[in-house]
């Protein structure tokens, strides 16, 4: 079976995964904002484990949505495993139409989490990604990207709580309350984000709905999909955290076919 090094380079991380077709049995985050020398060797320590695995990689994917990291990570992997990556928007494309007024605004990880929904569980699909930013993305009955959703993520808006209120403590963990009702500071942030957030992306799926022909199916995703998929239960969401790294394969196999 073909086996896959993907990178998916963030705004808070670069994700990077070994798959054996579209099963992921390795991954690893490297934080994107640390300093250039940390951040390059964190970077060489991962790939030496991927090259220490001897793998036969068919192919090195990479999506970003941080082009000021595109360079020394193209760099690295061809320095440090021997293979030229290919990037989506330059050597892969996403064969999906694109209905964004325009077509390169929309970041690239989202459209290869839109092509997995679509290659993986169907159409029409609203796929919610709870990473930097929560975005969710709309897929229509014909397959076609319609545009979606952008709200600042969970952790970007405890930090900026933090930062802007001198007497609201700096909050670690994100995790569920047992209760909405907060007894003290920090469970009253934790409740009014997770709640909140919950009940805002259920609306939000309510409304998209209205808006496009057939039932959609719900595609959950990111680093809090399994916090939070239990505020959309009862439209039996599929959860897949590796939505992106999959996404990848699947145009690298529409790529070779074309």
């Amino acid at each position: 079976m073909e086996t896959y090094l993907t990178v998916d380079i963030g705004n808070s991380a670069v994700s990077i995964a070994l798959l054996k077709g579209l099963r992921v049995y390795y991954s690893e985050n490297v934080d994107v904002n640390q300093p250039v020398r940390e951040f390059t060797g964190a970077m060489k320590k991962v790939l030496a484990t991927v090259r220490r695995g001897n793998h036969d990689l068919t192919a090195v994917l990479v999506c970003s949505v941080v082009p000021a990291k595109n360079r020394s990570v193209r760099n690295l992997i061809t320095k440090n495993l021997g293979i030229r990556p290919h990037f989506v928007g330059e050597e892969l494309d996403v064969p999906l139409i694109n209905k964004y007024r325009d077509p390169a605004q929309v970041g690239r990880d989202r459209l290869v989490g839109a092509y997995a929904a679509q290659k993986l569980f169907g159409q029409p699909a609203i796929i919610i990604d709870f990473g930097t930013a929560i975005t969710l993305d709309v897929l229509s009955r014909d397959g076609h990207y319609m545009g979606g959703i952008i709200v600042p993520g969970m952790r970007l808006s405890l930090e900026s709580l933090h930062s802007k209120a001198a007497l609201l403590p700096r909050i670690e963990e994100v995790r569920r309350p047992r209760s909405v009702i907060g007894r003290t500071t920090e469970h009253s942030i934790l409740s009014g984000l997770v709640y909140g957030y919950g009940e805002m992306c259920r609306g939000l799926v309510r409304r998209i709905s209205r808006d496009i022909e057939g039932r959609p199916g719900i595609v959950v995703t990111g680093g809090y999909a399994r916090l939070m998929v239990q505020f959309l239960s009862e439209l039996a969401p599929a959860v897949d955290t590796h939505l992106v790294h999959k996404g990848l394969v699947l145009c690298y196999h529409h790529h070779i076919r074309a």
